[in-house]
């Protein structure tokens, strides 16, 4: 049997419960206004974390929840549908979520950072800064990426945007940075 085989089973609960009619009836346009940036870490996830449904919010995760180029170029093609599909909405809200314990972390760590450059990773100036030593700090870095990214200005006006530090012992999440 495969790890994957109790998904397999719970899909096809899933499909026969009917849930995947009542999805957004745009794509990429979910039915919150809302994008999520959070870790790959199997700790956060946030339909356990924030109780987020199918279709309210895009759910855009990577090593550490930061923002990157890729990040920034799949916001900027969502905004742009937003502003086209959607023009009687006042805004779009994107919430920048970093948590405790990551394991982004260990790429502060000089060898396995050396290492995972020479495998074809990031190279060791960008791996080091995309490290979440703490959350706090680190959102109000992305946050300011995102206002600052060329891709994002014909729009930032119309868009929220907001920072958060999940704390995996306590399971709460704290605002850092209003949404605005």
């Amino acid at each position: 049997m495969s790890n994957f085989t109790p998904y397999l089973e719970r899909n096809r609960a899933f499909a026969a419960s009917g849930a995947q009619a009542d999805v957004p009836r745009i794509p990429f346009v979910p039915f919150k206004q809302l994008y999520l940036i959070t870790c790959i870490d199997p700790r956060v996830e946030p339909a356990a974390v924030l109780g987020a449904r199918l279709g309210e919010a895009i759910v855009a995760r990577n090593i550490g929840g930061r923002v990157t180029p890729a990040i920034i170029k799949d916001l900027a093609w969502i905004v742009h549908l937003h502003e086209n599909k959607t023009p009687n909405a006042d805004w779009f809200e994107i919430a920048v979520i970093h948590h405790t314990d990551c394991g982004s972390g260990l790429l502060a760590d000089d060898d396995l950072r050396a290492g995972y450059a020479a495998r074809g990773g990031w190279d060791e100036r960008t791996s080091l800064e995309m490290a979440v030593l703490e959350p706090s700090k680190t959102v109000q870095k992305d946050i300011a990426k995102l206002r600052s990214a060329p891709e994002l200005a014909p729009a930032i006006s119309d868009i929220k945007i907001g920072g958060y530090a999940y704390d995996l012992g306590t399971g709460k999440i704290t605002t850092v940075v209003q949404p605005g």
